[in-house]
């Protein structure tokens, strides 16, 4: 094996080990659309939408009128005894009365004091904090999946890196033993290249585990088999030319919670609205048709029927209810006040949190830096110390301790890259832009 093309695989500017090919390549674009598909938050949150959406209509708001139709049917068996005027008694046994009635009422409330406006105003309210609602649930999916992938990538080269460094180890074993062999090595040299090789096993059977463990998260976000391989991409992608005033400005339109502030606000104000209609009159209008019919041996008249229409007009005013009215309109005039706190506070946090996530945006960039040029100067380290262990010149110490600087540097570097990719994820998210790309 040559040594620059060992080492060139292990700072990860080779790729991906080939792996088999029936194993799934998932691209982001494709994990991001299944789980949209399939997960169950999503699903949830839409049902509630779709709820929001059935309940706006004028019916619901009480707009339209009411159109019911009754039918009754009764009777009695009686056994009656009569005494009339003359003081004769008349004794009827098994006498049976009987009554049906059917027909159609319409009741249509016509004025309430606008309660009715307002509460379909509430209505479609409603529905919009829904979308806002189901639009955050699917931004906090999207910012998950992307989360979950891009620590299945960091965690896929550090197997890859973990994977070199073994090799090295293993270059170093083989070595030590060739020396031993020809004389000009020692066993003590053999087994601290034992020990060594040993360490770095278990350091990648563990990476190893730990991207399986992130294979399973990001399946558990795709709700989907948990079971399921696949294969990602080879590198992390950042965008490095994220404007702070822009994204602020994206935030005042897009933000979820900002836009769930000001919707509160608006139900505050309709709640008001709601009780001030309470002082107004309530007029409404009914009608209908009715066919009555009924039948008593006993009476004056033994049958008796009777159809036709029925009208009428309706009106109540609430006077006096011990002070709750005016008690309502202070309750619901401090809630208006409580929603602009609310949304003052709303707005105060979350630029809060804009500038802390671009304030950490700009460091982990920075970082990101510095790491990539820690990876280089590491593999020419490690790359002149390999030549020199070969060679005799230096002690396994310090070829170990290259080895170990080499790693270091690799490990921060990938995390350096994972954390600039969360930091823009978390901007993204914040300001309402998380999309697929």
């Amino acid at each position: 094996m040559k040594i620059k093309a060992l080492l060139f695989a292990f700072a990860l500017f080779a790729g991906l080990i080939e792996q088999a090919a029936a194993q799934e390549r998932l691209t982001l674009e494709e994990a991001i659309a299944t789980a949209l598909k399939n997960n169950y938050d999503i699903k949830l949150i839409n049902n509630d939408l779709l709820v929001a959406k059935n309940n706006v209509n004028p019916g619901n708001a009480g707009l339209l009128p009411a159109l019911d139709a009754s039918f009754t049917e009764g009777g009695s068996l009686q056994n009656t005894t009569r005494t009339q005027s003359t003081g004769a008694q008349q004794t009827l046994n098994g006498i049976r009365n009987t009554n049906m009635s059917y027909g159609v009422a319409l009741g249509w409330t016509i004025f309430d004091g606008f309660q009715m406006f307002a509460n379909y105003d509430r209505l479609k309210e409603l529905q919009k904090q829904g979308e806002v609602n189901a639009r955050a649930t699917i931004l906090t999916t999207i910012s998950d999946v992307v989360n979950a992938y891009f620590m299945v990538v960091k965690q896929q080269q550090l197997v890859l890196a973990k994977d070199s460094a073994l090799d090295v180890s293993k270059l170093r074993l083989r070595i030590a033993n060739s020396k031993l062999e020809i004389g000009r090595g020692s066993k003590l040299d053999v087994l601290s290249a034992t020990v060594d090789y040993n360490t770095d096993t278990s350091s990648y059977l563990q990476e190893k585990n730990l991207l399986k463990t992130s294979k399973v998260s990001l399946n558990q976000i795709m709700a989907r088999n948990l079971n399921d391989d696949f294969l990602v991409q080879d590198n992390i992608n950042i965008t490095s030319d994220l404007n702070y005033t822009a994204l602020a400005t994206q935030m005042e339109q897009l933000n979820p919670d900002l836009q769930n502030a000001f919707i509160s606000k608006k139900l505050a104000e309709l709640n008001l609205k709601q009780v001030r209609g309470q002082r107004y009159p309530t007029i409404g209008i009914n009608g209908g048709y009715e066919v009555q019919r009924s039948a008593s041996p006993t009476g004056f008249n033994t049958q008796q029927r009777a159809k036709g229409l029925t009208y009428g007009l309706t009106a109540s005013l609430n006077l006096f209810n011990g002070f709750l009215q005016r008690q309502n309109e202070r309750n619901a005039k401090i809630q208006i006040n409580s929603s602009e706190l609310l949304l003052s506070k709303t707005k105060q946090d979350i630029n809060a949190q804009l500038l802390s996530a671009y304030q950490n945006y700009q460091t982990n960039l920075d970082l990101l830096k510095i790491e990539s040029k820690n990876v280089e100067v590491a593999r020419q380290n490690l790359d002149i110390t390999l030549e020199k262990y070969r060679l005799g010149s230096i002690a396994p110490l310090e070829l170990r301790e290259a080895q170990r600087n080499a790693i270091d540097a690799v490990t921060r570097f990938l995390e350096a890259q994972y954390q600039a990719k969360l930091t823009e994820i978390n901007l993204k998210e914040i300001s309402g832009t998380l999309n697929v790309q």
